[in-house]
């Protein structure tokens, strides 16, 4: 995600650039749990990848282009905590300050966690399957970018009274989710300048919205499963308990030498079931 193409979270709640009430207000977001902890993750593997070992983290935890690295999928985690630059990185944490707060306390830290990550994995397994199957060349992708945009598109669904700054002027969050969806797919489609990068936000973009838009719907379709599971199992039920009440009706009448082995089954299950609910 390069550095122009940065947005900075705002809202009601206090985040820069926020249109809340009645003007612009410039209070900065007080940090939650987890945003903590991956900040200081984030900037102390960039000490470590840039100070420490140079050079070599990149070859052990960046997602490579080409087919034997797409085995090596703990680099779909590592790769986001690496940065290129300066640059790199303090823009993807001021996307992860000012967007990550609000989530994590409607979410918890586990689940804001898990949606962050997975968001940055899918936009890194996009890429290395493109270059796989030779739609881009191969390279070395790093960088927090997908799952910050992520974070801006889950921010852009909960929240849309939030808008953001694009270079000096606030827009709605979800103009600008849109407007960086068009820049980057029109990049990817032509090739240009850090598309397996771009790929990668869209990537983690459309995780970020099909995780919104699509874990309501999916809960749904659980829940009516379930419901029809119920009514199922009472049907059966009923249908259990009309059969051994006909057949209790024919021992009375003809004698247990009457039953057919398939009546002797359907008691011996009622017997079983009864056992079971302990009853």
């Amino acid at each position: 995600m390069s550095f122009q193409d940065r947005q900075y979270y705002g809202g009601n709640q206090g985040g820069f650039g926020g249109m809340g009430g009645g003007g612009l207000s410039f209070g900065l977001p007080s940090l939650t749990p987890m945003v903590k902890y991956l900040l200081i993750a984030n900037f102390a593997a960039y000490i470590l990848q840039h100070l420490i070992f140079k050079g070599t983290f990149e070859g052990l935890f960046a997602v490579q282009g080409g087919g034997f690295y797409a085995i090596q999928i703990w680099r779909l985690l590592t790769f986001q905590f690496l940065h290129a630059s300066p640059s790199h990185i303090i823009f993807n944490m001021l996307g992860m300050f000012f967007l990550g707060p609000v989530l994590e306390r409607s979410w918890g830290g586990q689940r804001f966690l898990t949606f962050y990550l997975t968001c940055g994995a899918v936009g890194g397994l996009l890429y290395s399957l493109a270059t796989i199957l030779g739609v881009l060349q191969p390279g070395t992708l790093i960088g927090a970018s997908g799952g910050v945009l992520g974070l801006m598109v889950a921010c852009a669904i909960l929240f849309p009274h939030f808008q953001v700054i694009l270079l000096i002027f606030p827009v709605p969050i979800r103009f600008a989710c849109v407007l960086f969806t068009i820049m980057y797919t029109l990049n990817v489609i032509s090739s240009g300048p850090n598309a397996g990068g771009d790929l990668c936000h869209l990537g983690g973009m459309a995780t970020g919205f099909l995780w919104l838009m699509g874990r309501p719907m999916m809960n749904k379709k659980v829940s009516e499963f379930k419901a029809e599971s119920f009514q199922k199992k009472q049907q059966e039920q009923k249908n259990l308990e009309y059969e051994v009440d006909r057949i209790l009706a024919k021992v009375h009448s003809q004698g247990i030498h009457s039953l057919t082995n398939r009546e002797k089954q359907i008691l011996q299950q009622a017997t079983d079931m009864q056992k079971k609910n302990g009853r």
